[in-house]
C-alpha cells in the first residue's frame, strides 16, 4: 500500500487518511510488542531456594512454585505446598521486584527477562 493513492472508484478519490491511520496503527502495535523488525534476546532464569529473597525488577514473567512441604510467602501472601504463582506483562511493559520468603521450604522461580 502506497500512502496517498487516489482517483479509484471505492475510495471516491481520497484514501489517504485512512491509510495513514492504518500505517501508524501498524507502527504502534510493532513498537509496543517488540515487533520493531529487530530481534531482541529474552534472558531465562531457574533459582531454587530454601531462603528469602526478592525477584529483581524488569523481568516479563515470573513463575514461583512452592516445591516444599511447608508454606512459604510470596508479596505478603501464603502459598501452600504445591502452589504455583506466575505473572507475565505485555505491551512492552516489564513486572515490579517480587519479594518472597521460602525460610522452611523450597521455591522453584523461573524468570524471562
Amino acid at each position: 500500500m502506497s500512502l496517498g493513492n487516489t482517483n479509484d472508484y471505492g475510495n471516491k478519490g481520497n484514501n489517504t487518511p485512512f491509510q495513514i491511520a492504518t500505517a501508524k496503527l501498524l507502527g504502534d502495535i510493532a513498537r509496543n510488542t517488540g515487533g520493531s523488525g529487530s530481534s531482541t534476546t529474552i534472558t531465562p532464569g531457574a533459582l531454587r531456594t530454601t531462603a528469602a529473597g526478592t525477584v529483581a525488577a524488569g523481568k516479563k514473567s515470573v513463575s514461583i512454585r512452592n516445591a516444599g512441604a511447608a508454606n512459604g510467602t510470596v508479596l505478603g501472601v501464603v502459598i501452600k505446598p504445591s502452589e504455583t504463582l506466575s505473572w507475565a506483562s505485555n505491551n512492552g511493559s516489564s513486572l515490579s521486584a517480587i519479594a518472597y520468603d521460602a525460610t522452611g521450604t523450597e521455591f522453584v522461580i523461573t524468570t524471562l527477562g
